[in-house]
């Protein structure tokens, strides 16, 4: 369970930071009257409230990992 939770971590992760960096790009393209084709049907802030999402579960499974880790729980004081 440990590994997959790792694994979901760091996808969600990669999958934030490429939405992030793809919202600057569709910005720029957008200030110079282009877009990029692929993304057409979102808005620039629309990816960066997507990656920010994707930011919020990498949050609750990194705090999950480590309350678990350090062998609290609500019970530990």
């Amino acid at each position: 369970m440990h590994q997959l939770l790792s694994i979901a971590s760091r996808v969600l992760f990669g999958v934030a930071f490429a939405l992030s960096g793809l919202a600057v790009w569709e910005k720029a393209a957008n200030m110079m009257g282009r877009t990029l084709v692929f993304v057409r049907s979102f808005a620039p802030s629309r990816l960066l409230e997507l990656a920010v999402v994707a930011l919020v579960f990498v949050i609750a499974i990194q705090l999950r990992e480590l309350r678990h880790g350090a062998g609290g729980g609500r019970g530990a004081a």
